[in-house]
């Protein structure tokens, strides 16, 4: 193989990279703050993912014309479930906590299989087997575009928390949680916004996901590991350690593809999950505790 391969196979990972990068930013961002790890990230984004296929079966649309409203319907979601469910569990032991998120993904796996069936869905653009050519590159239409429409949310995101006084009160409450509840700042308000974000990036990544796969009720486990090796391999909690490891698996599990095998791909994942916890157990970007 030349090395026109190699390059073409990298720039497809990064670009999905960056995807996978927004989807593990939700996590990381709700454990930073609101230190509770959501074992239902990957079932939202199912759900976010069988909503875009709902809304351009049903409107005709492109999902990155999607994007906007499914984020923001997300949020609400994010929110809801933080103030009714979560909220309640927050003084409780890490078990009780984990039993109610992995009930959550339960219930969205199954109500999905009941809804839609065990079938494969798929949304199909116009764009789908257009490439831009770049010299001996070809860089593809669909990953090009989902790549930077995960860049632009993600720098929202990161505008939001830095420059936005309320995202500065959410960082207050991440840094020192008792000193935020002293000077008055409504912390469950600010925890339920914070996992309303984290939705929200759900709600987009499922938007550009389904340009790049199908959906089936079966996807959300699987996208709650692929989480957690995102976050771990970048830093728990780390916003921009999400999206480096993001491009790292994808990058690596894009080569595996080519040189291994593709269902060896996740072999290679968790290999790297493997040397960053015995090499660096803070994650690449992360900081000792």
């Amino acid at each position: 193989m030349t090395w026109e391969v190699y390059a073409n196979v990298i720039i497809g990972g990064i670009l999905t990279g960056l995807v996978y990068g927004l989807m593990a930013l939700g996590l990381s961002v709700i454990f930073g703050v609101v230190r509770v790890v959501n074992f239902a990230h990957g079932e939202l984004t199912m759900v976010a993912m069988y909503l875009t296929v709902l809304g351009c079966s049903t409107w005709g649309v492109d999902p990155l014309w999607i994007l906007v409203p499914l984020a923001a319907l997300m949020f609400l979601v994010g929110y809801a479930l933080q103030s009714l469910l979560v909220h309640p569990f927050m003084t409780r032991p890490d078990h009780a906590q984990f039993m109610l998120l992995v009930a959550v993904g339960m219930i969205l796996t199954n109500g999905a299989l009941i809804l839609f069936g065990p079938d494969a869905r798929s949304v199909q653009v116009d764009y789908a087997l257009d490439s831009i050519e770049l010299g001996p590159l070809l860089v593809d239409k669909v990953r090009l575009y989902a790549a930077l429409a995960a860049l632009a949310v993600a720098a929202a995101l990161f505008a939001f928390f830095r420059l936005s006084p309320t995202g500065k009160a959410i960082r207050a409450c991440a840094d020192n949680y008792r000193g935020a509840l002293v000077v008055g700042l409504d912390v469950r308000r600010l925890f339920a916004l914070t996992f309303g974000c984290g939705a929200a990036c759900v709600g987009a990544a499922g938007a550009m996901l389904v340009l790049l796969g199908d959906v089936t009720p079966s996807l959300g486990p699987a996208y709650t590991l692929l989480a957690f090796v995102i976050v771990i391999v970048g830093g728990l909690g780390n916003m921009a350690g999400a999206l480096v490891a993001g491009v790292l698996i994808g990058v690596s599990e894009a080569l595996a593809g080519l040189v291994l095998v593709p269902s060896m791909k996740s072999m290679v994942s968790f290999g790297l999950l493997i040397l960053v916890l015995l090499f660096r157990p803070q994650g690449l970007l992360g900081r000792s505790a």
